[in-house]
């Protein structure tokens, strides 16, 4: 049997730090789906690399689109920093984490194109504008 993508140990830990949707006071709507089934859709999406919009309905995580929003919302509340950090301290708390390997990726060291920039040439005539004529 496949491992679930999120086990109760896992959600037991962040679901506290999931904002509660607030539903309207007037014309309310439809009800919100779950934070757990959200959070699975969301996770789902994120491990195969499928277009939101074809995240399946068998699931149980809604559409696509209600995961992609809810993704967008928790980021502008700062949730993924705080499940990092809680995550990160559960683990160094069980002492899990591996410092020996590391990579670095591209994105977050900065690269010179090139390598060094050799010395500025000093001219001795100024540039000129080029003529048109």
């Amino acid at each position: 049997m496949a491992r679930p993508l999120l086990d109760n140990r896992l959600w037991n830990l962040i679901e506290p730090l999931l904002p509660v949707k607030k539903r309207r006071f007037r014309h309310p709507g439809r009800k919100p789906l779950d934070n757990r089934a959200v959070l699975m859709g969301i996770l789902f999406v994120l491990k195969t690399g499928i277009p939101w919009e074809d995240l399946p309905q068998e699931m149980g995580c809604g559409s696509g689109m209600t995961c992609w929003r809810r993704l967008q919302d928790w980021q502008k509340a700062g949730v993924w920093s705080q499940v990092h950090r809680v995550l990160l301290s559960h683990l160094r708390g069980a002492d899990q984490i591996d410092f020996s390997r590391a990579v670095v990726d591209s994105d977050s060291v900065r690269a010179v194109f090139g390598g060094p920039r050799p010395a500025q040439i000093l001219r001795i005539e100024p540039n000129r504008a080029p003529n048109i004529i």
